[in-house]
């Protein structure tokens, strides 16, 4: 098993692409609908000063992604976090989150939020682990089902 090092990746990069295609297509799967039509995100969004990709990679080869939104004053909006299933079980989404949070506090942000959908029950435990708190719907997700935050002072 070779170490997983999670970096920053251009958003118009393959890997991320990759990595973003999976992710719609886990859950479309799991939800049965278009995922890149119903949950749009410009990759504009995703770039500096706006927002930025982590990618994790293990062996060279990438194996899990989250996104990070900065737009709005004082948050940090998750988005896109994803594991490959070769290593769920291992940590990496934890890691992620980690990370995620890191580069919101080094943005500035104090607050860091996302929302997910209920199926998902692995990643809710995970996020209530991690600190967030369930809160009321803070954008109109139509998929989404619990709405979490996390205030990045205390931590």
């Amino acid at each position: 098993m070779s170490e997983m090092v999670i970096a920053e990746e251009p958003a118009d990069s393959d890997d991320v692409r990759w990595c973003f295609e999976q992710y719609y297509a886990e859950l479309g799967r799991r939800f049965g609908y278009v995922v890149d039509t119903a949950l749009p995100l410009g990759l504009d969004e995703l770039v500096r000063p706006r927002g930025l990709v982590l990618i994790a990679r293990e062996a060279g080869d990438p194996v899990g992604c989250g996104a990070l939104k900065l737009q709005q004053p004082g948050v940090g909006e998750i988005k896109r976090m994803w594991v490959a299933d070769l290593v769920r079980g291992r940590g990496l989404g934890g890691r992620l989150l980690d990370a995620l949070e890191a580069e919101a506090v080094a943005a500035g942000k104090t607050v860091a939020r996302l929302e997910t959908n209920r199926t998902l029950t692995a990643a809710i435990a995970m996020y209530r682990s991690h600190g967030y708190l369930e809160v009321p719907p803070f954008n109109d997700e139509p998929f989404g089902d619990h709405w979490f935050e996390k205030d990045l002072t205390t931590s």
